[in-house]
Formats: C-alpha cells, structure tokens, sequence
C-alpha cells in the first residue's frame, strides 16, 4: 500500500495588529495623503484648462489637446485608486466639453478599472492581510488564513457555504452582475468607488479576466453614452 502523501500545512499569515494609535495615524496619513493627490490633480486640471482659453487662436487647439490628454490619463489613474474620488474628474471633463469627450471619458474608465483589477490579481494575499490588520479585522485575517491554498473553484464554494442558503448560489453564479451593480451603485466610494471594487475583484481570484474586463466594460457605459447621445445636460437634471 502506497503511503499517503503529507499534505501541505495550511498558510498562516499571523495576526499581530498595531496599537490603536499607529493604526489610526497610518490610515489618516494615508487617507490625506490620496485625497491631496486627487484634489490638486482636478485643481491643476481646471487651471490649466482656463489658462488655455485665454490664448490665442493659433496656439490654443494644440495646447487644449494636450490639456485633454493629460486630464484622461490622470482620471485613468486616479479612478483606478481605492476611495480616491477620480470620477469628479471625469464628470467635470464630461460637463465641460460635452459630448466630444464622451468616448474617451469612457475608454479611461474602463482602463483605469481594468488596471484596478489587474493589480489585484498581481498583489500577493499578505498585502491584502496588512491592511486587514490596519484595520483591526481579525475576523478577515482568518478568513485569508483559510483560503491562501485554495483553488478558485474551492473559494467558489467556501463562499456559497458561508453565505445564507437561500443567497449563496445566486451569488457565486451571478457575481459578475453583482461587480455592475456595485460599480454603479450611488455612494460606493464609502465602500472602496470603482478602483477599490475592482482591486478586490481581482484579489479574490474568483473573477477571471476576460468576463471582468467584458464587465467593467458594461457597467462604465450608461453615463458617458447617455452624455453622448443625450448632451451633459443630462447631469445637472
């Protein structure tokens, strides 16, 4: 008889919070640290863009361009960071110029979003268990302590078990409708905006890429394509 083959220890990632005091001052730090970030980002954005309407006639298309560029590429980024709030970005770009920029307002989100999720995928599980520590989530630590070693299709089920039998199956079979609605739901931001969902997303490993990014793709459309279609007027309805 073939003896059986030991199997592998289970990860523990440990669980030794900070004082409450270093917590809380690394999170505000942190926190003002982003929002500063964002803020003199949309700050600049507007004043740049105000400065080139006063130029002349010649040089004022090339320099709005460049503007433009600048703006969507730093709402990329910015919407792709957890609770930062890239998306006033976006919507002052969409008020501003209407209807032009409508696409390519939404080609920013769905890459900032994507790179969001991406880097999820890319980040290792002890990340994600520091931060948990930061926050004093004993509860989540254990949890990640449980599924390091587990498969995508173990983690599927572990999550139908822990939830209510009724909800379960409904959740692990319709989870990519449930990323749209979050990614669409007012005030997410509380809850981590756009970037924050979508980093999680791909931490949990139980979204693939391709359906993901198909995802994303639908739920960014409704407001930049109504713009399009409709005029910014409809944001200030």
């Amino acid at each position: 008889m073939v003896p059986k083959a030991p199997s592998k220890p289970p990860v523990h990632l440990g669980y030794a919070p900070p004082g409450l005091g270093k917590t809380l001052l690394r999170l505000a730090l942190r926190g003002l640290v982003v929002l500063a970030i964002a803020f003199a980002a949309q700050a600049l954005i507007m004043q740049v863009m105000e400065t080139a309407d006063t130029l002349p006639e010649a040089t004022r298309g090339p320099v709005q361009i460049s503007v433009l560029v600048l703006a969507l590429t730093l709402y990329a980024l910015l919407i792709a960071v957890p609770f930062v709030p890239g998306i006033e970005i976006g919507v002052t770009l969409l008020v501003l110029q209407g209807a032009t920029i409508a696409p390519f307002v939404y080609g920013a989100t769905v890459l900032g979003l994507g790179v969001a999720f991406m880097a999820g995928r890319a980040l290792p599980y002890a990340w994600l268990h520091g931060v948990f520590q930061d926050l004093r989530l004993r509860k989540a630590c254990a949890l990640l302590d449980q599924i390091a070693l587990l498969s995508p299709e173990r983690r599927l089920a572990l999550l139908r078990n822990r939830l209510p039998s009724w909800l379960g199956p409904y959740v692990v079979k319709y989870r990519y409708l449930a990323l749209a609605a979050a990614l669409n739901l007012p005030g997410n931001a509380v809850i981590g905006g756009g970037g924050g969902l979508c980093l999680i997303a791909g931490l949990s490993r139980l979204y693939g890429p391709r359906a993901t990014l198909l995802t994303i793709a639908c739920a960014a459309a409704p407001v930049p394509f109504a713009v399009w279609i409709l005029g910014p007027g409809i944001l200030g309805s």
